[in-house]
């Protein structure tokens, strides 16, 4: 793997602080690895190694502020800025320190209007378990619902094309799967999952008139099992779920949405399958995608398509 790595980090907008720290820590099981001189609370999963992988900020609005994936190192980083101003784009650098034990990022606002960042280098933590002789998992791993990592996210916005362009021809991504619109419409992609990896995704982009929005933030889960086990915690909680259980069509994969305390979606995720770069892109026609979002039941979800922050 070069260029382009993984997720790296997003800042999540909350309507209450304390409330949602207690949320993410408590109840969906992330550890939380420190606060900022602006109030802002940090997270990681307990099987991610970086400092952060979750900021949660104060506002009277709920939403993302930006999104971060991590690159290989500092020349990537020079190279994919350079890179995007030729695309068209402008940068912005953000020194290193700005987020805690983060360093120098190149942001850009994309297309669709989305706030999105590239970075090299962040402080290592580890996930609590020694480099030799490892047990499999630490105590973190069994508070809450436990995700291990910081998977992908689905953003919604409008320009998607002009997202795949700069993602597949600029940044490195593959696109794996897509979603058709209407045949009387001309079929335009209205909906594209990438990966920079070999997952089925590692951020996905939808078609809205409103530039900037935020469908939901995917934590990966070990297991389906994990996944139900998840089903369960929230309802303990009493936490809004949106869809699920259930398994998707398109990539496959195990899921339960559920809404954060300021109405953020967030998704357990497990399963998907492992596409190779070479792979062909795979095609859900409009009609067919109620079993693409929900395969089980073929249902297109009212609140899933229309609910966003």
């Amino acid at each position: 793997m070069t260029g382009v790595l993984r997720p790296g980090h997003a800042q999540l907008r909350v309507l209450d602080l304390e409330k949602s720290v207690h949320f993410y820590r408590d109840i969906l099981g992330l550890v939380e690895t420190g606060r900022d001189h602006l109030g802002r609370v940090y997270f990681k999963c307990w099987d991610e190694h970086d400092h952060s992988s979750l900021i949660l900020s104060a506002s009277d609005s709920a939403g993302v502020d930006f999104v971060g994936f991590k690159v290989l190192d500092a020349a990537t980083l020079d190279r994919l800025e350079k890179d995007v101003r030729a695309f068209g784009l402008p940068t912005e650098r953000l020194p290193a320190g700005d987020l805690l034990e983060t360093g120098e990022r190149v942001r850009f606002r994309l297309p669709t209007g989305h706030l999105f960042e590239l970075y090299a280098e962040k402080t290592r933590i580890g996930n609590g378990l020694p480099k030799i002789n490892p047990p499999p998992w630490s105590p973190d791993a069994d508070r809450g619902m436990a995700p291990t990592r910081f998977d992908h996210c689905l953003l919604y916005g409008p320009n998607v094309a002009g997202n795949k362009e700069l993602f597949v021809k600029v940044l490195g991504f593959n696109l794996v799967e897509r979603i058709l619109g209407p045949e009387e419409a001309g079929e335009p992609e209205i909906g594209i999952f990438m990966s920079c990896s070999h997952k089925t995704h590692d951020i996905a982009f939808v078609e809205y008139p409103e530039p900037g929005k935020l469908h939901h933030l995917s934590f990966r889960m070990p297991t389906w099992e994990r996944v139900l086990r998840a089903g369960d915690i929230m309802g303990m909680n009493k936490i809004p779920i949106d869809i699920g259980p259930t398994r998707h069509g398109v990539t496959r994969g195990e899921t339960i949405y559920a809404w954060d305390p300021s109405g953020n979606r967030f998704e357990t995720f497990a399963g998907g399958y492992e596409p190779y770069p070479d792979s062909d892109p795979i095609t859900w026609t409009f009609d067919g995608f109620a079993h693409g979002l929900d395969y089980p039941q073929g249902k297109l979800h009212e609140t899933f398509l229309t609910v966003v922050t």
